[in-house]
């Protein structure tokens, strides 16, 4: 951390803050990918695709995610899981 210059010790909390903050943010998108992607049959996946859809548009809104990234990944759940069987 900064030593001396007050501006550089309130960005390193800050930086630190925002850190912490994305890390359970990005954590929270790849377990709900994980759980998705561990679905066994079609019913239980598209009960979790709305609510890891939105997961994925949050984090596009935030730029964690590229925003076509973010779009590609939603295509890509949906189809896979509209091609699981029933």
């Amino acid at each position: 951390m900064a030593k001396r210059i007050a501006s550089a010790q309130k960005q390193a909390r800050k930086g630190a803050k925002r850190r912490e903050f994305y890390r359970t943010k990005r954590q929270a998108l790849k377990t709900a990918l994980k759980n998705l992607a561990a679905a066994e049959n079609k019913e239980e996946a598209l009960k979790l695709l709305p609510g890891v859809q939105s997961l994925v548009d949050k984090s596009s809104k935030r730029r964690m995610v590229h925003p076509k990234t973010a779009s590609r990944l939603k295509s890509r759940l949906a189809r896979e899981a509209a091609d699981l069987q029933s």
